[in-house]
């Protein structure tokens, strides 16, 4: 199962209890859905949840049900349709629209202004023309509606819930959209969904720790890496003095050093200024070791 569909199954364990509820749920579905014009209701979803919600939506909302609805053991793809003109003339007069006068789609305000039915509005909007990636992958959750007015209304509700969302235009559809992990996290316990939230919280903390880890292994590669190159090129010195007959001239703490570096090939400075007896600064051991280096170059 999808992260998108375990977050519509969460939503539809949200109890009907209130009237208004559903009916501010219906409108959210219906501006969100595949159709909703003067002449049908088209409502298609792949969730088994909400399949099984709707029809019990309806009922409570508008004392009817579908004029057509899938089997109860369909699978996929699942569509539910309203075309019967009683019914319709109810559902457009419920939400203050004359069906016969139909112009363009728009969000009556006068619908969703109780707290408790902006989140159902929502949370139906949410079901019928709603979507979210997995965590996992990357955070993103939007709203899709063919209705630009829709889309925008909906926007300014948003933001008026102290929501942020972004905006754009996508193969004709106006989408709403969240890009923060946060965003979203506030979004779905809004809604209904505290549990999805929580796996997104989750999934953000795994992120920045498995990040924190890479972070810590490629420094500590790279300082492995600089002090493996500083040796090598510390030994080469010692090869060249060596080579040359002037290291054994050397004065007796250079040649100290030189033995140590060659006993030690992988050892740190700090190891190194460690081994020395009495023991040593690092900066004092490294001072010795470039005037090594700069000898071999003489």
């Amino acid at each position: 199962m999808s992260f998108a569909s375990e977050v519509k199954q969460e939503l539809c364990k949200t109890q009907i209890v209130r009237k208004c509820c559903a009916v501010a749920e219906c409108y959210g579905i219906l501006l969100f859905c595949n159709t909703f014009s003067a002449d049908m209701i088209r409502i298609v979803t792949e969730s088994a949840d909400f399949a099984a919600r709707l029809p019990k939506l309806f009922r409570k909302a508008f004392g009817f049900s579908f004029d057509r609805e899938p089997e109860a053991a369909a699978g996929g793809k699942r569509a539910f349709e309203i075309w019967n003109s009683e019914k319709l003339d109810t559902i457009f007069q419920t939400y203050g629209t004359n069906r016969q006068e139909l112009v363009s789609l728009h969000v009556n305000y006068g619908m969703v202004e109780n707290d408790c039915c902006r989140v159902s509005f929502l949370r139906g909007a949410f079901l019928a023309g709603g979507s979210v990636t997995d965590p996992e992958k990357r955070y993103h959750l939007e709203l899709a509606t063919t209705h630009r007015k829709v889309g925008a209304e909906s926007f300014a509700l948003l933001l008026d819930m102290d929501m942020n969302p972004k905006d754009t235009d996508r193969n004709g559809s106006y989408i709403l959209y969240f890009k923060q992990s946060n965003a979203i996290e506030d979004f779905l316990t809004m809604l209904g969904a505290p549990i999805c939230a929580m796996r997104i919280m989750e999934a953000k903390v795994e992120k920045d720790l498995r990040n924190d880890v890479n972070r810590r292994v490629n420094c500590e590669t790279a300082n492995l890496t600089k002090v493996v190159d500083a040796a090598q090129e510390q030994l080469a010195a010692i090869r060249i003095l060596e080579a040359k007959g002037i290291l054994q001239t050397l004065p007796e703490k250079l040649l100290q050093t030189a033995a140590l570096r060659r006993e030690n090939p992988e050892a740190t400075l700090m190891e190194l200024a460690a081994m020395v007896r009495p023991p040593m600064s690092k900066s004092a051991i490294n001072h010795r070791m470039r005037k090594l280096i700069e000898l071999s170059k003489g």
